[in-house]
């Protein structure tokens, strides 16, 4: 069972399942920002309850936002399938770490040398032409799959050995598709930047940056929005570190040693579909 929150003024915690508190001066949520795979689906379809608990928040006022790090899908494809799902999607309310890497990239006028997959490669087709001879003057990772082999990661090792800046998508350690663990960018990132010595500046969670960019959309303040999402580090530890309320689902990528990882605060559920009793729906 959950506790319910008292209900004036505010509330002063959540109570999570099994006991565990996100303790605090919170304030009720005025944005549900929603992770997408593990959280509103899976593999095996629309995780239960969890198009009703959209539904519900939405319905009490909530902004809504869906936050993802995929980058192997163009976010017209995102939002066909949300919609397709049950989950309606408004202008503004779908935000993808490749779009946030794009217009990191376009306001600094950077000529992109990218690791990227298929589906998302024409956003930043117009970034990588190479004009008058110039050539990259960046590196742009993401989950390549195949394309992040030996031979590419070598010349972008190449271009940051050279001072070239390394810019992530997201910063997750690894994800599960078809029953198995695959590792993510973020284990790409993380030997481009030991080999290079460098730092990379990541667009996704559990970048600080994203995060802001993500609050900064909504208009409110930090602590005004609740991440909910499947990924301890990145959903639930990189939000709260800037400010956010946060949930962990026990959907998706959760394993049961992920309890000991949660911040001082954090909520835990089932599922999505436990969100409204967290809360005091």
């Amino acid at each position: 069972m959950t506790t319910p929150l008292p209900s004036q003024p505010g509330f002063a915690r959540l109570a999570a399942i099994d006991g565990l508190v996100m303790d605090g001066k919170a304030t009720p949520p005025a944005a549900l920002l929603l992770d997408l795979n593990g959280v509103l689906f899976d593999e095996q379809g629309v995780v239960s309850g969890a198009v009703d608990s959209v539904r519900e928040a939405r319905g009490r006022g909530l902004a809504i936002r869906y936050v993802t790090n995929t980058a192997t899908r163009h976010h017209d494809s995102l939002r066909q399938e949300l919609e397709a799902m049950g989950f309606p999607v408004q202008p503004g309310e779908l935000f993808t770490a490749p779009l946030a890497a794009l217009g990191w990239l376009e306001r600094r006028q950077r000529r992109p040398f990218c690791l990227v997959h298929d589906a998302i490669a024409p956003l930043f087709l117009e970034l990588s032409a190479v004009e008058g001879g110039d050539g990259p003057d960046c590196v742009l990772l993401g989950d390549a799959r195949d394309q992040l082999s030996y031979a590419n990661l070598n010349c972008a090792l190449e271009l940051l050995l050279d001072g070239a800046p390394l810019i992530g998508i997201g910063m997750n350690r690894r994800f599960r598709e078809g029953g198995h663990w695959l590792l993510d960018a973020g284990a790409f990132i993380r030997a481009l930047e030991y080999g290079a010595n460098c730092s990379a500046t990541v667009m996704g969670k559990p970048s600080p940056a994203f995060y802001r960019e993500l609050v900064d959309s909504l208009g409110l303040q930090p602590g005004q929005c609740l991440m909910v999402g499947d990924d301890v580090e990145a959903d639930v530890a990189g939000a709260m570190a800037c400010g956010l309320q946060a949930v962990l689902t026990q959907t998706g990528k959760y394993r049961p040693d992920d309890r000991e990882l949660l911040p001082p605060g954090a909520g835990l559920i089932p599922s999505l579909a436990g969100l409204g009793e967290l809360l005091g729906w």
